[in-house]
């Protein structure tokens, strides 16, 4: 008698191919659709985003990204920010494949991607024109003085 588990790695071989693994299945999930609260207790982020709440403390030790504040009695309170951290981390690790070091590799260069200062939007100035203008302030101070 084959066990449940056999016959299930059976059906999947049956038609010549293997099904996706869980993780990958994971990331085929759709997308989790997040409260408008200001603040989330670990159990509600744990399962909204369908992880035990001892794995979003060990990732609170591994990504910077997540720093939830811990409320007068100790609770950890996650921002909006923070529940969208998990499940791009969650992503990353389960879905795409990532270590916890390729991953936080990943969320550093994207995070620095972000920061790139772009130029300013001053229009260019010609010198002439700046001459010009010199000269009219000088000229409005030498009213006012006059004037004084």
């Amino acid at each position: 008698m084959a066990s449940s588990s056999a016959k299930a790695h059976r059906s999947e071989k049956s038609n010549g191919k293997r099904l996706p693994p869980a993780r990958a299945r994971l990331s085929q999930q759709h997308a989790v659709a997040i409260p408008e609260k200001l603040y989330f207790r670990i159990g509600e982020v744990a399962e909204l985003c369908r992880l035990p709440a001892s794995v979003l403390r060990f990732w609170e030790s591994e990504f910077s990204q997540l720093k939830p504040v811990k409320s007068n009695t100790g609770q950890r309170m996650y921002r909006r920010r923070d529940v969208e951290a998990v499940l791009k981390i969650r992503d990353l690790l389960y879905g795409q494949g990532f270590t916890i070091a390729g991953a936080r590799q990943f969320l550093g260069s994207e995070k620095k991607a972000g920061r790139s200062q772009s130029s300013l939007p001053f229009p260019s100035v010609r010198g002439s024109r700046l001459q010009v203008l010199r000269k009219e302030v000088h000229e409005l101070l030498a009213l006012v003085a006059a004037n004084a």
